[in-house]
């Protein structure tokens, strides 16, 4: 019966293309909640709807910190907090200090106004609602940034303590200035928003308006985040930190921002919130507040826009009126059986028991919420599964010229040493990349290899030596840093974006290249625009490299993908950096022959296009049809160079890869044969 009812109401639009049927519904939930108090003049539900509001536009921005950058914050009351003391303590009776002219400039502007109870003339402060909203979202920002500085280089359990810590010490100096805050007993009198010299008294509707206001707000601007570059940032960097960093994303100012972006967000929220309530007391921003609204961003789906909105509407909307409904229809049957606990029962009062039952089950049964922030794309036909391997290197590379890495050496690494506590990883190693050449560096496992990729990228610290690409020196650089350089690796054991799809691990990938800031990417300017469809058309041209092997699959999550497919996918994000010099780590590891002869003439011809490149590679057959020089490391120090050929007969180089008994046993092996020869 359900089901005949819903495609009963589907048939109509059954035509209509999915975007349209969005926008459709999007116009008609707004008409809805828009005509909302004039068809319903309910003056509680009114309020529950407005409080629900609220919530709304609080798990939006714990969504930005949580959802979109994976920072774990307990304490995010604490900002709810500040937004709404800021506007309560310039509002209420609060803080009057004697009137001088000092005041009389801002007695013009209406900010504060002079009045007298019976002694000297005192200062009431008068700010604005109006006013306040968009300045408490700079106060709370700035005190976001404040706290964020010294806690980010903490992660997981340790930042989530300290968040936790944060949300707990506010309400307890609110609680201590009574000066300033009023203590424990709270502010009141807190002025209520005026409109044109109206004020909004204590009635539900107009206050059910503004927040409607601030929730489109808040959507649209986590909506025009999530997809910009910045959103790309905050997302690369809750996937996978170190990667984020190698695809130059500063890892410091873009946790900041997300904590900046979500104070503001609760900011705001406190300032409306204590505008309808008009009055403020510790209590209301303890530790409980932070829980629902993290158990909020959980059921919704964390990244999601419109799965939080909803978490945050059915979660309040149970507080506010399931609950105590359920409460009284089970306490008349408790009366009506006799059972005197249930005729007792306040499910309200277990609020937070519930909160953690929701929690619970949906980590164990739906961990991606009501409304997933990312959406299921449609298997592949079989068509597009059945590539065919490429011969030649990539195609249609014309699209993205040649690259020009000038001449000399590109890259200089002279006398590098990197020591672990007492293991020496490195020991003044040489090396040098003329540009626009190919070098491989071999050696047997735990020969440094992969330590000096992550030295020169900036993920290692040397304790000694340069490292010098095109005359500038990359020692001391963060990997973003060394990256706008021009220097793009790939890693040894894959590091993607696993949730994310292969075209967004390739728009990361041109991070570096893009400037759209915050302001640029909400307020869609023409150059935000321009800059974002030429980044979207770059990772297609980079993608369409890789023929019928990604292009069918750019809409895929890449954790879906083979192993090859991640491997290219990989490639394809240091591509789209439009680096000068490429870090290879042994990219056809794990690859079949086939898929490691398609890769290897792929890799040839980024060279003959002109790209540098430094590879690790174990295949010697790869690394002898690729590399013109090849330097061996064994235990951190070089042990040989040269032409594949002869560094492949060379006697350390055998004794560092079979050992110094197979060598010798290879060497008495050859003798006899020689001497009866000769």
């Amino acid at each position: 019966m359900i089901a005949a009812a819903r495609a009963a109401i589907e048939r109509p639009f059954a035509g209509m293309p999915p975007e349209q049927r969005r926008t459709l519904g999007l116009w008609a939930l707004s008409a809805v909640l828009v005509l909302f108090p004039l068809l319903h003049d309910n003056d509680a539900n009114i309020d529950a709807m407005a409080n629900a509001g609220v919530l709304v536009a609080l798990a939006l921005g714990l969504n930005v910190v949580v959802g979109f950058a994976g920072l774990l914050d307990l304490g995010y009351a604490a900002f709810f907090a500040l937004g709404a003391y800021y506007y309560g303590i310039f509002t209420a009776f609060q803080i009057m200090p004697p009137f001088t002219e000092f005041w009389v400039p801002f007695e013009f502007l209406g900010l504060v106004e002079k009045i007298n109870r019976g002694g000297p003339d005192l200062v009431r402060f008068t700010l604005s609602f109006w006013l306040a909203l968009p300045t408490a979202a700079i106060v709370t920002a700035v005190f976001g940034v404040m706290f964020g500085a010294p806690t980010l280089r903490l992660r997981g359990d340790y930042l989530a303590i300290v968040t936790l810590g944060f949300g707990e010490i506010v309400p307890i100096v609110a609680r201590n200035i009574d000066g300033v805050t009023g203590g424990a007993a709270g502010l009141n009198g807190v002025m209520a928003p005026r409109l044109f010299g109206w004020s909004f008294g204590v009635a539900a509707w107009p206050y059910y308006y503004v927040v409607l206001g601030l929730v489109a707000l808040l959507i649209f601007v986590s909506l025009r985040l999530r997809d910009s570059r910045v959103g790309r940032a905050w997302r690369a960097l809750r996937e996978d930190e170190t990667a984020a960093s190698a695809m130059g994303v500063n890892l410091v100012n873009y946790k900041l921002l997300a904590f900046a972006t979500g104070a503001a967000f609760a900011g705001m929220a406190g300032v409306v919130f204590i505008a309808k309530l008009q009055t403020a007391t510790p209590d209301m921003f303890n530790f409980n507040v932070s829980a629902m609204l993290l158990v909020m961003v959980v059921l919704g789906g964390m990244g999601s826009v419109w799965g939080v909105v909803l978490g945050a509407f059915l979660l309040q909307i149970m507080q506010s009126w399931f609950l105590p409904e359920l409460s009284g229809v089970l306490r008349a049957i408790g009366e009506m059986v006799g059972w005197a606990w249930l005729a007792r029962i306040e499910l309200v009062e277990a609020i937070q028991l519930i909160f953690g039952i929701i929690l619970v089950v949906m980590m164990l049964f739906r961990r991606e919420g009501l409304i997933p922030a990312v959406k299921k794309q449609a298997a592949l036909h079989i068509t597009q599964q059945a590539a065919q391997v490429t011969r030649g290197g990539f195609t249609g590379i014309e699209k993205i010229g040649r690259w020009t890495p000038g001449t000399g050496n590109a890259l200089e690494v002279k006398g590098v040493t990197v020591k672990f506590g007492g293991l020496v990883a490195l020991n003044s190693v040489d090396l040098v990349v003329p540009a626009g050449g190919v070098v491989a560096v071999i050696g047997p496992n735990g020969s440094g290899k992969s330590t000096l990729f992550n030295v020169i990228t900036g993920l290692v610290e040397a304790d000694g030596g340069s490292i010098k690409f095109e005359g500038v020196e990359l020692l001391g650089l963060r990997p973003d840093q060394v990256l706008t350089n021009g220097v793009a690796r790939t890693f040894q054991n894959i590091r993607l974006f696993p949730n994310l799809t292969v075209l967004e691990n390739v728009l990361i990938g041109e991070h570096a290249r893009l400037t759209t800031g915050p302001i640029g990417a909400v307020a869609g300017m023409p150059k935000a625009r321009a800059e974002e469809e030429g980044a979207l058309k770059w990772a297609t041209d980079i993608i369409a490299l890789f023929g019928n092997r990604l292009t069918p699959r750019i809409g895929q999550i890449v954790s879906g993908l083979s192993y090859a497919n991640r491997r290219r996918v990989e490639i394809a994000r240091a591509l789209a950096s439009r680096p000068r010099i490429l870090l290879l780590d042994e990219p056809t590891a794990g690859m079949n022959p086939a898929e490691t002869l398609e890769l290897a003439e792929q890799i040839k011809s980024l060279h003959e296009m002109g790209l540098t490149i430094l590879l690790i590679e174990h295949k010697l057959d790869v690394v002898t049809r690729l590399a013109s020089n090849v330097i061996v490391l064994d235990h951190g120090e070089k042990i040989a160079e040269g032409p594949a050929n002869e560094v492949r007969r060379n006697e350390e180089v055998l004794r560092a890869y079979l050992g110094r008994a197979a060598t010798e046993a290879a060497a008495k092996e050859k003798a006899p044969k020689e001497n009866t020869n000769g």
